[in-house]
Protein backbone atom coordinates (compact mmCIF):
# COMPACT_ATOMS: atom_id res chain seq x y z
CA UNK A 1 0.00 0.00 0.00
CA UNK A 2 1.25 3.33 -1.04
CA UNK A 3 2.23 5.62 1.46
CA UNK A 4 0.01 8.37 0.96
CA UNK A 5 -3.23 5.74 1.25
CA UNK A 6 -1.68 4.02 4.47
CA UNK A 7 -1.85 7.47 5.94
CA UNK A 8 -5.74 8.27 4.94
CA UNK A 9 -6.12 4.95 6.22
CA UNK A 10 -4.21 5.60 9.73
CA UNK A 11 -5.96 9.09 9.98
CA UNK A 12 -9.56 7.22 9.92
CA UNK A 13 -8.54 5.08 12.43
CA UNK A 14 -7.24 7.83 14.66
CA UNK A 15 -10.52 9.35 13.94
CA UNK A 16 -13.03 6.26 14.82
CA UNK A 17 -10.73 5.88 18.03
CA UNK A 18 -11.90 9.48 18.93
CA UNK A 19 -15.71 8.72 18.19
CA UNK A 20 -15.42 6.20 20.56
CA UNK A 21 -14.75 8.23 23.08
CA UNK A 22 -18.38 9.74 23.09
CA UNK A 23 -19.72 5.89 23.13
CA UNK A 24 -22.34 5.41 25.74
CA UNK A 25 -21.94 2.23 26.70
CA UNK A 26 -22.98 1.57 30.67
CA UNK A 27 -23.86 -1.98 30.29
CA UNK A 28 -20.94 -3.35 28.56
CA UNK A 29 -18.17 -0.94 28.99
CA UNK A 30 -17.79 -2.12 25.56
CA UNK A 31 -16.68 1.53 23.04
CA UNK A 32 -16.92 1.55 19.60
CA UNK A 33 -16.54 4.12 17.04
CA UNK A 34 -16.46 4.59 13.09
CA UNK A 35 -15.88 6.92 10.70
CA UNK A 36 -16.43 6.77 7.07
CA UNK A 37 -14.91 8.47 4.58
CA UNK A 38 -16.70 9.90 1.70
CA UNK A 39 -15.97 10.39 -2.15
CA UNK A 40 -15.96 13.95 -1.77
CA UNK A 41 -13.66 13.54 1.68
CA UNK A 42 -15.59 14.42 4.06
CA UNK A 43 -15.61 12.29 7.49
CA UNK A 44 -18.58 11.57 9.21
CA UNK A 45 -18.16 9.61 12.91
CA UNK A 46 -20.49 7.69 14.77
CA UNK A 47 -20.04 5.66 18.34
CA UNK A 48 -22.26 3.24 19.76
CA UNK A 49 -25.07 3.94 21.90
CA UNK A 50 -26.91 1.13 24.18
CA UNK A 51 -30.05 1.17 26.05
CA UNK A 52 -31.27 -0.91 28.61
CA UNK A 53 -33.87 -2.18 26.26
CA UNK A 54 -31.03 -3.71 24.75
CA UNK A 55 -32.62 -4.30 21.33
CA UNK A 56 -32.55 -0.50 20.86
CA UNK A 57 -28.53 -0.43 21.05
CA UNK A 58 -27.06 1.36 18.08
CA UNK A 59 -23.93 0.68 16.88
CA UNK A 60 -21.17 2.61 15.65
CA UNK A 61 -21.24 1.66 12.24
CA UNK A 62 -24.91 2.05 11.60
CA UNK A 63 -24.75 4.91 13.70
CA UNK A 64 -22.29 6.75 11.56
CA UNK A 65 -24.01 5.70 7.86
CA UNK A 66 -27.88 6.79 9.24
CA UNK A 67 -25.84 9.90 10.42
CA UNK A 68 -24.61 10.30 6.49
CA UNK A 69 -27.40 9.36 5.20
CA UNK A 70 -29.11 11.85 7.63
CA UNK A 71 -26.79 14.43 5.99
CA UNK A 72 -27.79 13.75 2.29
CA UNK A 73 -25.15 10.93 1.07
CA UNK A 74 -25.95 8.18 -0.99
CA UNK A 75 -25.39 4.48 -2.15
CA UNK A 76 -22.12 5.58 -4.18
CA UNK A 77 -21.14 8.07 -2.06
CA UNK A 78 -19.14 6.23 0.43
CA UNK A 79 -15.09 4.97 -0.22
CA UNK A 80 -13.82 3.49 3.40
CA UNK A 81 -15.41 2.88 6.86
CA UNK A 82 -12.99 2.29 9.77
CA UNK A 83 -14.00 1.01 13.24
CA UNK A 84 -12.15 0.79 16.67
CA UNK A 85 -12.94 -0.99 19.47
CA UNK A 86 -12.01 -1.06 23.04
CA UNK A 87 -12.37 -5.02 22.76
CA UNK A 88 -9.30 -7.13 22.10
CA UNK A 89 -11.04 -9.19 19.67
CA UNK A 90 -13.48 -7.35 17.30
CA UNK A 91 -15.01 -7.37 13.73
CA UNK A 92 -18.26 -5.85 12.75
CA UNK A 93 -21.53 -7.51 13.97
CA UNK A 94 -24.19 -8.85 11.27
CA UNK A 95 -26.52 -6.28 11.26
CA UNK A 96 -23.76 -3.98 10.73
CA UNK A 97 -22.33 -6.26 7.99
CA UNK A 98 -25.29 -6.56 6.24
CA UNK A 99 -26.04 -2.55 6.45
CA UNK A 100 -22.58 -1.86 4.83
CA UNK A 101 -23.78 -4.09 2.32
CA UNK A 102 -26.89 -2.26 1.65
CA UNK A 103 -24.27 0.94 0.30
CA UNK A 104 -21.75 -1.17 -1.40
CA UNK A 105 -23.92 -3.00 -3.45
CA UNK A 106 -25.99 0.00 -4.50
CA UNK A 107 -22.51 1.53 -6.16
CA UNK A 108 -19.49 0.75 -8.46
CA UNK A 109 -17.08 0.63 -6.20
CA UNK A 110 -16.55 -1.38 -2.91
CA UNK A 111 -16.48 0.29 0.37
CA UNK A 112 -12.70 -0.52 2.02
CA UNK A 113 -13.32 -1.85 5.32
CA UNK A 114 -10.65 -1.88 8.07
CA UNK A 115 -11.25 -2.47 11.86
CA UNK A 116 -9.39 -2.81 15.09
CA UNK A 117 -9.28 -3.43 18.70
CA UNK A 118 -7.05 -2.82 21.80
CA UNK A 119 -4.35 -5.75 20.28
CA UNK A 120 -3.44 -2.94 17.26
CA UNK A 121 -4.04 -5.68 14.87
CA UNK A 122 -5.88 -4.12 12.06
CA UNK A 123 -7.98 -6.57 9.38
CA UNK A 124 -8.71 -4.80 6.14
CA UNK A 125 -11.34 -6.08 3.94
CA UNK A 126 -10.90 -4.90 0.04
CA UNK A 127 -14.71 -5.55 0.33
CA UNK A 128 -17.34 -6.01 2.08
CA UNK A 129 -18.39 -9.71 0.59
CA UNK A 130 -14.63 -10.52 2.27
CA UNK A 131 -16.44 -10.18 5.71
CA UNK A 132 -19.94 -11.46 4.34
CA UNK A 133 -19.75 -13.18 1.63
CA UNK A 134 -23.72 -14.30 1.07
CA UNK A 135 -25.24 -11.33 2.35
CA UNK A 136 -29.08 -10.08 1.41
CA UNK A 137 -29.49 -8.22 -1.91
CA UNK A 138 -32.91 -7.85 -2.72
CA UNK A 139 -32.23 -7.49 -6.33
CA UNK A 140 -32.10 -11.27 -6.40
CA UNK A 141 -35.73 -11.77 -5.81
Amino acid sequence: MNTIKQEKYNSLLRAADKAKENSYSPYSDFKVGATILTKDGKRIDGCNVENAAYGSTMCAERAAIYKAVSLGYKPGDFEAIAIVSSGKNFSPCGACRQTIAEYEFKQSKNIEVFFTGETGNIVKANSLKDLLPFAFDNSLL
